[in-house]
């Protein structure tokens, strides 16, 4: 590998790989000091528990339900809008729909409104958009950059699929840097132990976009599990308040 461990969080981690060509198993480390420029081959998450905390939990469902609904309304008239300029612009569906892997690692299907040219999308995730990307129309480019695409997903937080706050929802077998997640970070599974967000914790720390680099990857999913290790619903409300913040200040999204 060529990638740099440079990596800073509070989830607690453990580390298989390769240094200079001696096998290591380091014993669990938290995050926040651990900084090292020695390539690593695979890293493994220490085990995780789904959130024991029912009121907690009701409370997000309820704050879920009325905030989609309340979403879903408030913003009807731009999402005919938006709905409108995609018709115009390109042949096909306005919604964009694909298979994703929620809670427990169910199989849900989520859906976006339509960003690319109809003949050219990719339903199976393994392609990643990135920057200028050719298969991005006008319109979509706009709602892009601006996050717009996602707000079909309220359908989804309405219904159960997800949340306003969790991790985002990955498409079944999801590479980073043609590595599967679940090869690269040995307890992958554990960002599943909650329903999948519109936004989530590694999003409100302004970790988005192609995941080109496998440390970029797992970055995100320490900030996944560290989400559901600590999970709150005052946890959920300051990652809302940052991702508004993060929008405001010109979105991250291309």
């Amino acid at each position: 590998m060529s990638e740099n461990l440079v990596l800073q969080n509070s989830a607690v981690i453990s580390v298989d790989g390769v240094v200079g060509g001696v096998s290591v198993s380091a014993a669990p480390v938290r995050l926040s000091s651990f900084e090292d420029r020695r390539p690593v081959r695979s890293f493994r998450i220490t085990p995780v528990a789904a959130p024991a905390k029912p009121l907690q939990l009701a409370l997000k469902r309820i704050m879920d339900i009325c905030g989609a609904f309340l979403g879903l309304l408030v913003l009807s008239p731009l999402l005919l809008a938006v709905a409108a300029l995609i018709k115009l612009e390109s042949r096909g569906p306005v919604f964009f729909r694909q298979l994703r892997t929620g809670l427990n690692e169910a199989p849900f299907e989520i859906y976006k409104f339509r960003s690319m040219y109809t003949d050219l999308c990719d339903n199976s995730g393994v392609r990643q958009t990135v920057s200028n990307d050719p298969r991005i129309t006008r319109i979509g480019r706009v709602l892009r950059k601006t996050n717009l695409d996602e707000l079909p997903q309220l359908w989804n937080v309405l219904v159960g699929d997800m949340s306003l706050v969790g991790p985002r929802p990955h498409v079944p077998d999801m590479l980073a840097a043609g590595v599967d997640y679940a090869e690269l970070v040995e307890g992958y599974e554990f960002r599943h132990l909650m329903r999948p967000g519109l936004t989530g914790l590694a999003q409100a720390r302004g970790l988005r976009g192609p995941t080109d680099h496998r440390l970029t990857a797992v970055r995100r999913v320490f900030c996944d599990v560290e989400y559901v290790r600590n999970f709150s619903v005052l946890l959920d409300i300051k990652i809302m308040f940052r991702t508004l913040v993060n929008e405001l200040r010109g979105g991250t999204g291309f």
